[in-house]
């Protein structure tokens, strides 16, 4: 995995927190809780970008493509975060909500799974 530098790393942080204070953010203010969410998100997933894998390990490769994918799934919970907050579109309830936990849980899974693949030993 290419390593970010310290300012990549401090805005992918800083995505996180931001993306987890519009969630918290919505309970008071709807609107600014989606406009926090967009923000946190598109930062987190500009850094997550950023860190692209080279290697050839199907396992690592596999775990990638996964993290991406809860990237578009994160991205899904603005889109029907934003259909709840401006009333357009058929999802108005509380779906962002599911599509937040599923991009964290697989976020969480591919962050404790990937170092682990990368230390594991090559095999020849």
């Amino acid at each position: 995995m290419k390593q970010l530098t310290r300012i990549e790393n401090a805005l992918f942080r800083a995505g996180a927190v931001v993306m987890l204070g519009g969630a918290v953010a919505y309970a008071l203010s709807p609107l600014w809780g989606l406009w926090l969410l967009a923000v946190g998100v598109a930062l987190y997933s500009l850094m997550q970008l950023r860190a692209e894998y080279t290697g050839t390990d199907f396992n690592v490769r596999r775990l990638r493509r996964q993290q991406l994918f809860s990237l578009v799934v994160l991205w899904g919970a603005v889109l029907c975060m934003s259909m709840q907050v401006m009333h357009w579109g058929p999802l108005r309830r509380n779906e962002w909500m599911v599509c937040l936990a599923v991009g964290a849980i697989l976020q969480l899974y591919t962050a404790w799974r990937i170092p682990a693949e990368l230390s594991k030993p090559k095999k020849p």
